[in-house]
């Protein structure tokens, strides 16, 4: 095999990681609709956080890949860590303000764009055409998709709540891609999301045990945890190491999809035309990022 074909070959299966991360992604909120009444999604988000990071942090320990602390350098780890539980906070916030809509269309949605202008600020990646051509018709498919509920509230601390977390989530990526250069995505994951859980911590006092202690809310955050964050993120960082950041948060756009299809399919929820249509422009768009990746491999740089 040649090196071109072998940079086709990283390529094509980073942008596969990536998309199955969104795709686990995608599962969070049909689980969440499993949990029992009562249940906070702040104490959900922290545990889910915690949960995940000890099953990255064992499989990193067994792997010995953590290495010594003098291998790592503090301020980027702790960027990324802040980042990502702003990510966690500013989104939930935002929902809380100006609802689910409107906060998954501008938080979601967002995160490409600053994706894209943060790769290229700091990296030098010029994401192309194709990518713009991908980003606006997964973004507009996930405005179609989100407004098909219909009841849509503006509030403009919510916007920036919002906006907060795709900038929060386009950082971290980043960050995180930065990292790779020199640690193992377990490692990575695990010191990354162990410091963001430590940070979501305080969420956790005084919290109500009735609903966290029933069968059905440790399955849901057992799920959230292993499957939403170990495994998930495990997934994307091995993607980040052939994949551009911008390409990588529009990627991650398989997200919203992937829950519209589980709200059809699992909840029995209703699919109306404009929601068929969102979720049509969504694919277009993951398609039209993957047949770059077949014509053109991206090359890999350091």
């Amino acid at each position: 095999m040649t090196m071109q074909q072998e940079e086709k070959s990283t390529a094509i299966s980073g942008h596969w990681f990536v998309i199955g991360a969104a795709l686990l992604w995608g599962t969070t909120g049909t689980a969440q609709a499993f949990a029992p009444v009562g249940f906070d999604p702040k104490v959900i988000g922290a545990l889910r956080l915690l949960v995940g990071s000890i099953a990255l942090l064992f499989l990193a320990i067994k792997r010995k890949e953590l290495g010594h602390f003098s291998d790592w350098t503090l301020l980027p780890v702790l960027l990324a860590a802040a980042f990502t539980a702003s990510y966690q906070l500013c989104f939930f916030a935002a929902v809380a303000k100006t609802g689910v809509a409107v906060g998954t269309i501008v938080g979601i949605g967002s995160a490409p764009i600053s994706g894209g202008l943060l790769g290229l600020i700091f990296r030098g990646e010029r994401p192309g055409k194709r990518w713009l051509l991908a980003t606006v018709l997964a973004i507009i498919g996930c405005s179609l998709l989100s407004l098909s509920g219909g009841d849509v509230a503006i509030d403009p601390l919510g916007i920036l709540l919002a906006l907060g977390a795709g900038l929060s989530y386009a950082a971290y990526t980043l960050i995180i891609k930065g990292s790779l250069v020199k640690h193992t995505p377990n490692a990575v994951m695990a010191v990354v999301f162990g410091l963001g859980a430590l940070l979501l911590s305080p969420a956790l006092f005084n919290i109500d045990l009735d609903w966290l202690l029933q069968p059905r809310s440790i399955g849901v955050v057992l799920h959230l945890g292993l499957a939403t964050v170990a495994l998930s993120y495990w997934l994307f960082a091995r993607g980040l190491q052939s994949v551009q950041v911008a390409t990588a948060t529009t990627l991650s756009l398989a997200e919203p999809m992937t829950a519209a299809t589980l709200g059809i399919l699992v909840l029995g929820e209703q699919l109306n035309p404009q929601a068929f249509f969102g979720i049509s422009l969504i694919f277009a768009g993951l398609a039209v990022l993957m047949l770059k990746v077949r014509s053109r491999p991206y090359k890999i740089t350091t």
